[in-house]
C-alpha cells in the first residue's frame, strides 16, 4: 500500500512539472498581484517626485494625438476638440496626445517579474500614484481639466501609461478677415502648474508635432496640421523658469457649403436687381422689386453676423462682399425712383434742362448705341453748336403752316398780331387779319364773315396742335431720358457686380475646400 501511494505522488509531481514547463511564458495573478501591490503602495507617497537624484530635474516627453475637431466656435473664440491624453514618463518623461495620453517611467514603482509568479504589470488608479500636474493652460472648459481618469497601466521597469478620454475646450483667437476662405490657428498650451523648469522638464515626444493618425475628418474643417513647440518662459510672478508644449491646430475652413448656400444666392439676387433695370416703368413693380431684393440681401447679412465673433478687430471678406452688393441694391432703388420721376414728367410742370438733353438725349444714347425712332443721332449733331441747333430749328419753324397749305396762300400764321381789334386770343374768338393778302381775300370775298370765322378757326386748331405736338415731344423726351438712365445703370451696376464678385473670390486665400 505504501509503495503505491509513493508512485501516484510521483506520476502526480511528474504530470505538474509537465504541466507547468509546457504552459506559455506569461504573469500568474492571484496572490502574487496583491503581494506585489502591497509592497509597492505601502510605502508609495504620492507627494514625493520620483526621481533618482532630487537636484536633477524630472524629464517628461510630451506628446499628442489628436481625434476629432468636435467644434469650432466663431462667435464665442473656443475650440473643442476629442483627445487623449498620453504622459509618457520614461525615466521622468510626460507625453502627450490628443486623445490625451500620459506615459512616464516612475523610480519607485520597479520590480522583478520573477520575483512575483511573472506579474509585468499592474492597473492602479490615478490618485495613488504620483503624476505630473500637467494642465492646458488656456483651457476654456468649467472645470479646467476636461479628461476622464482612468487607470494607470504600470510595468516592471517602471513604465506608466495614462490614457485618459477627454473634451478639451481651448480659447482660440478666431481672425475673420477672409471668412469664408479663412485659415484658423489654435493653439494648446500644455505645462505644469505647479512644478518649475527646474524641477520637471517637458520635452517633445515627436519633431513633427501631435499624431494625426487617429484623425476624424470634420465636416466643416480641414486640418492642415499640428506642429509642437517647447517654450520656456519666466512669468512676472516667479523668478523660476517654467516649461511648456504648444501644439498649434492649423485649420482650414471648407468653403463649398459657404459658397452654394450664401455666395451663390448672393449673386442670384443681386442679378435679379439688374433686370429690375429692365422692366418699364408704367408696369408699377419697379420700385417694389428692388425694394424686396434690399430686404432679401439684409436677412443674408444678419445670417452671417450671427455665426462670426462680435469684434470690431476686422470685416469678414463675406460681409465686405454683402455690404458693396447692398449698396449695389440700395443705388438701384434710388435711381429706380429716379427713372420713375423722368418717366412721368409732364410738359405743363417740368422743363427739360439743356444739360440734360446733352447728356441724356444725345451724348449717352450714342455711346450706349440706342436709337430713338425718327431721330438718328450722329457725330456731327454731337459736334454741331448750340447756335447751330438754333439756326436749324428757326428754318424749319420757317416753313409753310397747315393753314397755309391748306389755303395754298404763302404765310406764317405763327406771327399773329396782339391787336384787340375784332379778334380775341385763345379759344375759338375772332382775330384781325395781320397780312395783306388776308385782307384782300376778305374784301375780295366781299367780306365773307364765315371765311374769316372759319380762318380764325383754323388757326386755333393749328395753335392747339401744334402745342400738343411739343407737349408730346417733351414727354417723349423726358420718356427717353428715363431709358437711357435705366439701360446706363444695367450696365454700370452689371460691371460692378462682376467686379466685386471676381475681386472677393481672387482676394482669398483659397476657393474652395470640399
Amino acid at each position: 500500500m505504501m509503495a503505491y501511494s509513493n508512485s501516484n505522488w510521483i506520476v502526480g509531481f511528474l504530470t505538474t512539472a509537465f504541466t507547468l514547463s509546457t504552459m506559455p511564458n506569461g504573469s500568474l495573478q492571484g496572490p502574487h498581484e496583491k503581494r506585489l501591490l502591497n509592497n509597492l503602495l505601502n510605502t508609495y507617497n504620492t507627494l514625493e517626485r520620483p526621481v533618482a537624484n532630487e537636484s536633477e530635474p524630472m524629464e517628461v516627453r510630451f506628446g499628442l494625438t489628436l481625434q476629432q475637431i468636435i467644434d469650432v466656435d466663431e462667435k464665442n473664440q473656443i475650440l473643442t476638440t476629442n483627445a487623449w491624453l498620453n504622459l509618457d514618463e520614461k525615466n521622468q518623461l510626460l507625453i502627450t496626445n490628443i486623445w490625451l495620453s500620459l506615459e512616464w517611467n516612475d523610480y519607485n514603482l520597479r520590480w522583478n517579474d520573477s520575483e512575483y509568479g511573472g506579474v509585468k504589470d499592474l492597473r492602479i488608479t490615478p490618485n495613488k500614484l504620483w503624476k505630473p500636474d500637467v494642465l492646458m493652460y488656456n483651457s476654456a472648459d468649467e472645470g479646467f481639466d476636461g479628461t476622464y481618469h482612468t487607470n494607470v497601466v504600470v510595468k516592471s521597469n517602471g513604465s506608466c501609461l495614462y490614457v485618459p478620454p477627454g473634451i478639451f475646450k481651448s480659447t482660440c483667437k478666431i481672425d475673420i478677415t477672409w471668412f469664408p476662405f479663412d485659415d484658423q490657428h489654435c493653439d494648446m498650451k500644455f505645462g505644469s502648474w505647479t512644478y518649475d523648469g527646474n524641477q520637471l522638464d517637458l520635452v517633445l515626444n515627436s519633431e513633427e508635432g501631435g499624431d494625426l493618425s487617429d484623425f476624424i475628418t470634420n465636416g466643416e474643417w480641414f486640418l492642415i496640421g499640428m506642429p509642437g513647440k517647447k517654450n520656456t518662459i519666466v512669468y512676472q510672478c516667479c523668478p523660476e523658469p517654467y516649461v511648456d508644449v504648444t501644439f498649434t491646430i492649423q485649420i482650414r475652413r471648407r468653403t463649398l457649403y459657404y459658397f452654394f448656400n450664401l455666395i451663390v444666392p448672393c449673386v442670384l439676387i443681386s442679378s435679379m436687381a439688374l433686370l429690375g433695370f429692365t422692366l418699364p416703368p408704367d408696369s408699377g413693380e419697379k420700385l417694389t422689386l428692388g425694394v424686396t431684393i434690399l430686404l432679401s440681401l439684409t436677412v443674408f447679412l444678419n445670417l452671417v453676423a450671427e455665426t462670426l465673433p462680435q469684434v470690431s478687430d476686422a470685416i469678414p471678406l463675406l460681409g465686405t462682399y454683402f455690404n458693396c452688393i447692398m449698396f449695389m441694391v440700395a443705388s438701384s432703388v434710388v435711381l429706380t425712383v429716379v427713372v420713375l420721376n423722368y418717366h412721368h414728367r409732364t410738359a405743363d410742370i417740368h422743363e427739360m434742362p439743356q444739360w440734360i438733353k446733352v447728356v441724356f438725349l444725345l451724348w449717352l444714347p450714342y455711346i450706349l448705341c440706342m436709337r430713338r425712332p425718327g431721330k438718328r443721332i450722329t457725330w456731327r449733331m454731337l459736334c454741331m453748336s448750340n447756335k447751330k441747333k438754333k439756326e436749324m430749328e428757326l428754318q424749319e419753324r420757317s416753313s409753310k403752316s397747315l393753314l397755309a397749305n391748306v389755303l395754298d396762300i404763302d404765310d406764317d400764321f405763327r406771327n399773329v398780331g396782339n391787336n384787340s381789334g375784332g379778334g380775341v386770343s385763345g379759344g375759338g374768338g375772332y382775330i384781325r387779319p395781320t397780312t395783306i393778302e388776308e385782307t384782300g381775300l376778305i374784301q375780295n370775298n366781299g367780306n365773307n364773315r364765315e371765311l374769316q370765322i372759319i380762318l380764325q378757326e383754323l388757326r386755333y386748331i393749328t395753335c392747339r396742335m401744334k402745342k400738343a405736338d411739343e407737349e408730346a415731344e417733351v414727354i417723349s423726351d423726358w420718356k427717353f431720358a428715363a431709358m437711357v438712365v435705366d439701360r446706363f445703370c444695367l450696365l454700370i451696376f452689371t460691371a460692378f457686380t462682376i467686379i466685386a464678385t471676381v475681386c472677393v473670390l481672387f482676394s482669398a486665400p483659397h476657393i474652395i475646400v470640399q
